[in-house]
């Protein structure tokens, strides 16, 4: 049986929680189900004898005139301060922020916990702006609620350059923000991971008395993330997992940039929602019934069984009389006399960037509760200390300071060792140093999207994470490629200090680009462990053979793309990307197996570049630069040149990013010859290499369908090839 859909909602003045089934559809008075009604009467509950409306503790913080009118205040606040900052810089999103501000006040006034002096508690509640745009409703709250991360000065930049209140939200910017929103779906797929990592860690270190981690995860998301398809793969996949502290506000305005949602988008959300496993509840006049919005919060967070979804249907420029309810309030500022229509209209009487005391003073309150909030938390801490000194130990090691263990270097410098002699492919070779490092990583976790016996990517120490196994460090995450990259994000940055790694076919990237940009921009150390890095995975033909992939990615800022030559280079490829916390990596690793390499060296090439092969200690006629499996094609050629009486350098490439912060000297020195005498060897486009050749065997078609070795051959990436390449760059000289 379906769940039910729970509409709250006002009518000839009563309050209604409508439910449905599958056979039976019911609607009762709010004031039979809550012991306490909106108008702080007492009322008597019953029970309904539908099985789903099981709940009848929750009530509402609103109860007489007076707070109602506290409240009012200080949502007016919070609206006009938002279109003061828009109307000032000119430009930014005033709809969400005028429609979702009751929802948002009551969120972060009854029922988030946080302190305001430091935004890092390890136990405050998480939340995630998913709509972006609507950005300066969360520089609002922050600022009213007491965050010294954005003061009026910053609120009044807002959208400026260099300020602390972009036009989008960026954690990299502002305390207190959790991720960097802005495409819309990725914030809500972050809010899935925050969660998952929340569940798993307090899996691991809560006791009986002592909920260490212990804390909700809200998102406030909108038509647009809806319709994006990455929020039906996070949230089918927190649905499956059941993550019942996720809770998700869905600001259901009917407006999008076109227009209303009715020219593309009429599903029924509450209903695929349901589908998912999701409890769904509906306050259905959100930008104003408060006393609803707190009691589907209170509803929310005692299902613990599946996460929910509050579909608050709001006004988009709630009060904005010429504006409200149409597109036009969207992504334009409302304009100095629409400003002041609005503020006639909602009866706020306070110029621009004015905060009535009042409501400055109750929303400052959060301060101090923040303060004791931790304080009384810090308390707990110190007998859990006493109670579990080890587990206390590793808390503070893995999860608050996030230290890499020391033992790391030597587990992978051992591993490299083993992996010498092996010729293998690399994503083989991954396989051991992934198996070898989780046992003394606790922090390592992941999982890939319906390939893990192809990437290879399972943890053979722990079992699998699901909703009866929190504790578990392989997360499946189905064929949803897109989700699992943003999902990753949202574990990285969930503030667990946990190590995410993800992994799928490298071509499949194109899925999930959005999501590795947005770990780049965030500044988190999302691990992506990409297999079948070329043509020379064979078979599966064009479809799967990335060629331009490691270009473009090569080109995305903070990133840091590995295509390793061996097992010693895939070794010093983890231990790179495990040591960079605020830098994503992508390790690019063959299906093909590559021989094992003499001149690989793991602290060499943890420098990014190289030299693994030289003719002597003198002059060179030549350099070969290759990465990944075709190192192997550059030194069969460097080795029948010297036989023909040629002096030729190879250096291995494996990572770009990391060899260009090694100085120009180092570079120049590796590199021996300037660019008109190197050769650039690699299975995929030769975009991007103009910087170290100018001259290429490289790949710039569609690949073939055939065997691995027959295809590299055909298209040029083999020893034979890079021999007459070589010579008539001589023969040019």
């Amino acid at each position: 049986m379906a769940p039910p859909e729970i509409a709250l909602t006002a009518e000839s003045g009563e309050h209604y929680l409508r439910g449905s089934a599958s056979t039976k559809s019911f609607l009762v008075s709010l004031e039979s189900i809550y012991p306490t009604d909106v108008s702080g009467k007492g009322s008597s509950s019953v029970s309904s004898d539908d099985e789903f409306i099981h709940d009848k503790s929750a009530v509402t913080t609103y109860t007489t005139s007076e707070q109602f009118a506290l409240a009012n205040l200080c949502i007016n606040a919070i609206r006009f301060l938002c279109v003061d900052a828009i109307n000032h810089a000119n430009s930014g999103h005033p709809g969400v922020c005028m429609g979702m501000a009751a929802a948002a006040f009551v969120l972060f006034d009854n029922h988030m916990k946080f302190n305001p002096l430091n935004p890092q508690w390890l136990n405050r509640d998480r939340f995630v702006l998913s709509a972006g745009h609507g950005s300066m409703l969360l520089y609002s709250l922050l600022h009213l609620y007491g965050y010294e991360s954005v003061s009026m000065k910053d609120i009044k930049e807002f959208r400026q350059l260099h300020s602390r209140t972009p036009g989008h939200p960026e954690c990299t910017e502002t305390a207190a923000v959790e991720v960097c929103t802005g495409p819309l779906g990725q914030g809500i797929s972050n809010a899935v991971g925050i969660a998952v990592a929340e569940a798993h860690v307090a899996s691991i270190y809560n006791r009986p008395g002592f909920p260490i981690v212990d804390n909700f995860t809200y998102c406030i998301a909108g038509d647009g993330c809806m319709m994006e398809g990455i929020s039906a793969e996070a949230c089918s996949l927190a649905g499956h997992l059941r993550l019942g502290k996720l809770i998700v506000l869905y600001d259901d305005n009917h407006i999008s940039i076109d227009g209303s949602t009715d020219l593309a988008f009429t599903e029924d959300v509450g209903r695929r929602f349901e589908a998912y496993g999701w409890q769904v509840l509906h306050v259905g006049e959100g930008s104003t019934e408060i006393a609803a919005i707190d009691r589907a919060i209170h509803l929310a967070k005692q299902c613990r069984d599946k996460p929910t979804l509050i579909k608050v249907s709001t006004v988009i420029g709630y009060g904005s009389p010429n504006k409200q309810n149409t597109a036009k309030v969207h992504g334009s500022a409302l304009g100095d006399h629409e400003a002041s229509a609005t503020r006639k209209a909602l009866n706020y009487e306070y110029d621009p960037f004015e905060i009535p005391s009042p409501a400055r003073e109750h929303m400052r309150r959060k301060v101090n509760e923040g303060t004791f909030q931790e304080e009384s938390w810090n308390g707990m801490l110190a007998e859990y200390q006493k109670a579990y000194p080890k587990l206390h130990d590793h808390l503070v090691d893995d999860i608050v300071t996030g230290k890499l263990p020391a033992a790391v270097d030597t587990v992978i410098r051992q591993t490299a060792a083993a992996l010498r002699e092996k010729s293998q492919a690399t994503r083989k070779h991954s396989k051991a140093v992934l198996n070898s490092i989780a046992p003394v990583i606790p922090t390592l976790i992941g999982g890939a999207a319906d390939t893990s016996p192809s990437t290879l990517t399972n943890l053979d120490c722990s079992g699998d994470y699901t909703a009866e196994h929190r504790i578990g460090r392989n997360i499946r995450f189905g064929v949803r490629e897109h989700a699992m990259g943003a999902i990753s994000n949202g574990i990285g940055l969930a503030g667990y200090n946990l190590l995410p790694f993800c992994s799928t076919f490298f071509v499949f990237t194109d899925y999930m680009r959005s999501a590795m940009r947005m770990a780049s921009m965030s500044m988190t150390g999302t691990l992506f462990v990409m297999t079948h890095d070329s043509i020379g995975l064979g078979e599966d033909g064009p479809s799967h053979q990335p060629i331009e992939h490691l270009a473009s990615f090569r080109a995305m800022p903070n990133h840091n793309v590995w295509r390793p030559a061996d097992g010693v280079e895939t070794c010093a490829a983890y231990f790179s990307a495990l040591s960079i916390r605020r830098c994503p990596s992508t390790l690019v690793l063959s299906r093909q197996t590559t021989r094992a390499l003499v001149g690989t060296n793991f602290d060499e090439a943890k420098k990014g570049g190289y030299v693994v092969y030289d003719s002597g200690s003198g002059d060179v006629d030549g350099t070969l630069i290759a990465t990944g499996t075709e190192v192997s094609v550059a030194l069969s050629a460097a080795e029948r040149l010297e036989e023909e009486g040629f002096t030729v350098r190879v250096v291995s490439l494996p990572c770009w990013e990391v060899f260009e912060q090694q100085g120009k000297q180092y570079r120049k020195n590796t590199l021996k010859v300037p660019r008109e005498f190197c050769v650039a060897i690699e299975a995929a486009s030769r975009f991007g290499w103009e910087r170290y050749a100018d001259w290429f065997v490289c790949v710039d078609e569609f690949g073939r369908s055939g065997k691995g070795a027959d295809v590299m051959k055909s298209m040029g990436i083999c020893a034979e090839n890079v021999i007459a390449k070589f010579k008539e760059m001589i023969d040019n000289s």
